[in-house]
């Protein structure tokens, strides 16, 4: 069965990337458009609406949220599935594979996997700014389930 990410979750990752209509080099030196679509070799894109860079944005999140799924073996709400969904996004499924996150999740630890967000903050040895907020906010829509089962009561 495959799970979505939420409007919520969207939202977030389209604000975190921002929309250009015209290819651009990000970050991490990959030549890039719309909501942070890396371009391959085999896109046609040379710019691109906004509407067109939000299906894009959708086709590109149906494989990590295949990868979300696969990795992370307990239940979690679709805040926490939208936050992991935006970290995998931005570092790749490989990361999310390997990560003290994962694992930290995977064993139940969910507040303590809710501050391994916050360690991705390094992009060339260096900590960026945009990182460490990109990574607060994930931290904070996973953590969100604390807020929801307190009101609960």
């Amino acid at each position: 069965m495959h799970r979505f990410t939420n409007p919520k979750g969207i939202q977030l990752i389209k604000s975190l990337e921002g929309f250009k209509a015209e290819p651009y080099i990000c970050s991490g030196g990959y030549l890039t458009i719309g909501y942070g679509h890396r371009i391959l070799p085999s896109d046609p894109y040379k710019i691109v609406t906004q509407e067109k860079a939000s299906q894009i944005l959708e086709n590109d999140l149906r494989k990590i949220e295949r990868s979300v799924l696969k990795y992370i073996d307990v239940e979690i709400n679709d805040d926490q599935f939208a936050a992991l969904v935006s970290f995998t996004f931005n570092v790749g499924t490989a990361a999310l594979q390997r990560s003290v996150l994962r694992q930290k999740i995977n064993y139940g630890h969910y507040e303590e996997g809710a501050k391994e967000f916050l360690k991705w903050i390094y992009a060339g040895g260096r900590k960026i700014i945009g990182l460490m907020r990109r990574r607060k906010l994930e931290s904070d829509l996973f953590s969100s389930y604390r807020i929801l089962d307190k009101s609960l009561l």
